[in-house]
């Protein structure tokens, strides 16, 4: 079947626009949403390049204004904005932008009013201090047992098997920021400092108060700090600097609101630091600096072009501008504490990870029309060499006005 050309193609003088409010049932997102300023765009056809869309609606908008008729979109509508070439394959030269409120408040009141049963699998993980000590203790026998090998037996054992062990205490790290293994916040805390041990670096603490504000302020500029600097989008422009990025994104990802949004260290922080400085210090006194190494280097290579580090573009990196967070749905997720389902962990942050897949059980029509991914790697893949796609594949949003 031939593609049919898109409306948006229209002349600007036949806008094919939704000037008026009407109610569009959108059924990605599972809730009916005011439309205003969109694409009236049948199911058959076929819009590509995905910029010249948006090219053209930004044009009939002018056209509209320039008419002398007002436009002007309701606060609850979706306008999403990517200024970039018209030709297909170039990357864009802004983030997406919307006018409306993130879709997981939204989903998970409706979800809750139609499912209320999903109140029962909030709560902790009661197995998650012993899944996070075998971990811990595992990947520490395996730094002091590499104390006499080989750089190149310890890059490689570093890759292969420890990545996949810090980057699984990273993730719980994740988990513990949501109180998931106990209902005492301190005891989450002081877990999480515990599995911070064989990442070498203190980051506990500091990763829970930015990564709150990543789930209460997705996407708003100068908050979600989960969103690239303008400094990367500018440096990454081409599949070398895709490729190099990724390999050092966990440099970028801890660095980011050091500078873009600093806060100021309190005790929990300092008892982090000298915690971890003191495991780091008596690994290199009794075990030699290769332990230390070790580590050093199964957290960098496991944040970085590696199968599980996929996750950290999946999530909410736009390969369809219609839907800013994305689940995977493959086997990692058994190594991740299942944080590849990520729409149902946006919609309900106080369910722990392995009970998550209960929510698409219970509610699948909210979830199974919603792009997902089954392979991390593939994922890193159409990153670097789609090249269309970029830092500022993002969602964005303006932060509210202040009364």
């Amino acid at each position: 079947m031939s593609h049919q050309s898109c409306p948006c193609a229209a002349e600007p003088n036949e806008p094919k626009l939704i000037g008026q409010k009407s109610k569009n049932k959108n059924k990605q997102n599972g809730h009916a949403r005011d439309a205003g300023a969109t694409c009236q765009l049948p199911r058959h056809f076929t819009c590509l390049p995905v910029s010249s869309c948006f090219r053209r609606i930004n044009g009939a908008i002018a056209a509209i204004k320039k008419s002398g008729n007002d436009f002007h979109p309701s606060p609850k509508t979706m306008v999403v904005k990517m200024e970039g070439e018209d030709r297909e394959g170039v990357m864009a030269t802004d983030f997406f932008w919307s006018y409306t409120d993130e879709p997981h408040a939204s989903r998970r009141r409706e979800i809750l009013s139609k499912y209320p049963q999903i109140k029962e699998l909030f709560g902790p993980d009661p197995l998650a201090f012993l899944k996070i000590a075998a971990v811990v203790l595992l990947q520490l026998w395996t730094a002091t047992h590499l104390a006499t090998a080989s750089w190149l037996k310890i890059l490689t054992v570093a890759y292969f098997f420890g990545s996949f062990l810090n980057h699984n205490l990273f993730l719980a790290i994740h988990e513990l920021s949501h109180n998931l293994a106990f209902s005492t916040p301190s005891y989450n805390r002081w877990l999480g400092i515990f599995a911070n041990l064989p990442i070498g670096v203190p980051m506990s603490i500091t990763f829970q108060k930015y990564h709150l504000e990543h789930h209460r302020f997705q996407g708003v500029d100068g908050i979600d700090m989960d969103i690239p600097s303008l400094t990367e989008t500018h440096m990454v422009k081409n599949t070398l600097a895709k490729s190099i990025w990724v390999i050092l994104q966990l440099f970028f990802y801890a660095l980011r609101p050091l500078f873009l949004k600093p806060k100021p260290p309190g005790l929990w922080e300092f008892t982090n630091l000298f915690i971890q400085l003191a495991l780091d210090a008596s690994l290199v006194h009794f075990w030699g600096w290769k332990s230390l190494a070790y580590l050093i280097l199964a957290t960098f290579v496991g944040g970085g072009m590696h199968p599980m580090a996929g996750h950290f573009i999946s999530e909410h990196y736009i390969f369809n501008p219609d839907q800013e967070t994305y689940s995977y749905y493959g086997p990692l997720n058994l190594m991740t504490w299942s944080v590849g389902y990520h729409n149902e962990h946006h919609d309900f942050p106080r369910i722990p990870g392995y009970r998550l897949y209960k929510v698409r059980e219970i509610a699948p029509e909210y979830y199974e029309n919603l792009k997902s991914y089954r392979s991390w790697s593939q994922v890193i893949y159409m990153y670097i060499m789609d090249k269309s796609v970029g830092p500022f594949s993002r969602m964005k949003r303006k932060p509210a006005k202040e009364d």
